[in-house]
């Protein structure tokens, strides 16, 4: 019960924060709702938003375990991917590409690494939606690494038709690595133990999932 008063107690307080932040930016006090998120970002990883960028996402995560029960780490993940989609979007508003596209595609990444290790319908009504995050990024290319990230995500909620559409932009990208080819092989032959309901409800039905599949399996043999 002390464990899940902390963390909706947390909830309550970072609603109100990023409520502050947004209403602040509504009125284009862009300094005052830098100011605030910088300070709440203080609270979570020393050095704020540059702070944030400078460190991977795995010492990120390190700096949120500690001083804190373990239960409220995936909710501190949560709020530091928030923090950096309104960091991303204060960016946008001084024509800061470079910095808008590195909060957006760090926050992503938290993000996707946070409902990686739960229910996905788990989570607070403040969590920006990975689509959000897309929309934000949708004149970028986004990193192998990211793609990746977003195959398994898809996988796991069942779109299976968005985890084949990342996939391949991955092998579009490089086409020549053979990595690729086996971890889109791999995904795809976990798809083929899923029920035809379940592929026709995530977006690629069987016939689908067995021509991807052999395309890759072409290609690795070197016949394109």
């Amino acid at each position: 019960m002390i464990r899940r008063d902390y963390i909706l107690r947390m909830i309550e307080e970072f609603i109100q924060i990023l409520s502050r932040i947004k209403a602040l930016k509504a009125g284009q006090h862009w300094e005052d709702a830098q100011a605030t998120l910088d300070q709440e970002l203080e609270r979570l990883i020393p050095g704020g938003v540059q702070g944030a960028l400078e460190l991977s996402e795995i010492e990120l995560l390190s700096k949120l375990i500690q001083g804190d029960p373990t239960q409220s780490v995936r909710m501190k993940t949560f709020a530091l991917a928030a923090l950096l989609k309104e960091a991303g979007d204060l960016a946008v508003t001084r024509e800061s590409e470079q910095k808008s596209y590195a909060c957006y595609l760090k926050g992503l990444h938290l993000l996707l690494h946070a409902l990686s290790q739960g229910d996905t319908d788990e989570f607070p009504e403040f969590v920006p939606k990975v689509a959000a995050f897309l929309t934000c990024l949708e004149n970028s290319v986004l990193p192998l690494k990211t793609l990746a990230l977003l195959v398994q995500h898809y996988e796991r909620l069942g779109e299976f038709g968005k985890a084949e559409d990342a996939l391949f932009t991955m092998i579009e990208t490089e086409p020549k690595h053979s990595g690729l080819l086996d971890f889109g092989i791999a995904f795809y032959h976990r798809l083929q133990t899923k029920s035809d309901a379940s592929l026709i409800t995530g977006n690629l039905p069987r016939s689908e999932l067995e021509a991807g599949l052999a395309e890759l399996e072409r290609r690795k043999a070197g016949r394109f």
